[in-house]
């Protein structure tokens, strides 16, 4: 195999390996996929300024994240049916995360249960949750999360309606999955992906197929989650799902200063400046265009942290330099998880760490404490306000 030097490398193995339909379910946007592209393409406008002759002997990525020292501000993202990207998905996007020191968030759509992560990885972790209208089941599955030692709850707001995504509907990517004829002959040829999927713990959806009344497999599960997605949602409601926990709660879809308002006044202890990976509103700015307005209104008063669009360690420092307290990472560990495994997920964190770290060292900094924007020329209008 050829040395793996940047997250591209990961994302062509990736591709090779891992079932079509499940590709392109992470790689992709909806509509035009706008949105989807600017998230990355927009990193890009931004440039970063070397200094020369500046002590940089001592540097350090280390950060805080919800009070946890980190080994980078990064944290491994919410990704639906992760466990369907590689066998026991989430229990090595986990396990990897624990061991190199940064967080993992578990998607309550998982393959691999909220408990089967706990056991298998023995550390806290946060746990992702929907906006949903069903109280039982939100205070179960919250409860579910405390006896996991979960540190901290992530409520996804942007998703009260689903954006629609053109790739999955034409791979049969529904729940429960219809896949095409075209499909079924691509999964016949990813004997490495399917030979893993054979030992997996779980292939179905762990967290909510046997705990919801009524959805015993992935057949009743698409009716139950129509039926459960609150396009009612009001900050009224957002305000008794925080309530609903009694840990540090944080906000994830703020594209807007409003909005953030709105989630410091619910008591969120962070948010995540996020389009959903442009897979909501496509036409939506790209996240890093949303960010810095968004921390000049409430950044003294919550963390803000920001996802969607980050596959390089010089993307997280411009983050960082722009206010970002933190940032989330989806599609650059799936890529990892996907091509090797848990093996992959920590490949992917060490060539961004590795980035980040020279990347700083180059523009003179030696503490992510000592990045501000002064390291960056940032085009004018680039950000909304």
């Amino acid at each position: 195999m050829p040395a793996i030097t940047n997250i591209q490398d990961l994302k062509e193995i990736y591709q090779r390996r891992v079932p079509k339909m499940f590709y392109d379910y992470c790689e992709s946007g909806s509509y035009s996929e706008l949105t989807f592209r600017e998230n990355v393409s927009d990193f890009d406008l931004i440039k970063l300024r070397q200094r020369v002759a500046i002590d940089i002997s001592n540097r350090s990525t280390t950060a805080t994240l919800m009070g946890q020292d980190v080994a980078m501000p990064v944290a491994l993202a919410p990704v639906g049916l992760t466990g369907m990207q590689h066998a026991d998905g989430e229990i090595k996007a986990a396990t990897a995360a624990r061991d190199f020191g940064v967080p993992y968030t578990l998607s309550t759509m998982s393959i691999n249960s909220i408990e089967q992560v706990a056991e298998a990885t023995n550390a806290p972790f946060w746990f992702q949750v929907y906006t949903l209208n069903d109280d039982d089941f939100m205070r179960r599955l919250m409860a579910r999360a405390k006896d996991a030692k979960c540190s901290a709850i992530v409520i996804t707001l942007d998703l009260q309606v689903l954006g629609q995504r053109h790739k999955d509907i034409k791979n049969g990517l529904s729940t429960p999955p219809k896949p095409t004829l075209q499909n079924m002959i691509n999964l016949s040829t990813k004997w490495r992906w399917g030979l893993g999927m054979l030992g997996a713990k779980s292939r179905t959806f762990g967290n909510i197929v046997g705990e919801v009344e009524g959805v015993s497999d992935p057949t009743n599960l698409g009716v139950w989650t129509n039926e459960k997605f609150d396009p009612a949602l009001d900050w009224k409601r957002v305000k008794e799902l925080r309530d609903m926990w009694d840990g540090p709660v944080i906000l994830k879809g703020i594209m807007d200063v409003e909005d953030a308002k709105q989630a410091l006044n619910v008591g969120a202890d962070a948010i995540v400046v996020s389009n959903h990976g442009g897979r909501q509103l496509d036409g939506a700015l790209s996240s890093i265009r949303a960010l810095e307005p968004i921390v000049e209104a409430v950044g003294d008063k919550l963390d803000v942290y920001l996802d969607s669009g980050i596959r390089q360690g010089q993307d997280i420092l411009k983050a960082v330099a722009m206010g970002a307290k933190g940032t989330m990472i989806g599609r650059s560990y799936i890529y990892g998880l996907g091509a090797m495994g848990q093996a992959g997920v920590t490949k992917a964190l060490e060539v961004m760490q590795k980035e980040l770290d020279i990347s700083m060292g180059l523009c003179g900094r030696a503490n992510l404490s000592d990045v501000g924007r002064d390291i960056l020329m940032v085009p004018e209008g680039f950000s909304m306000r």
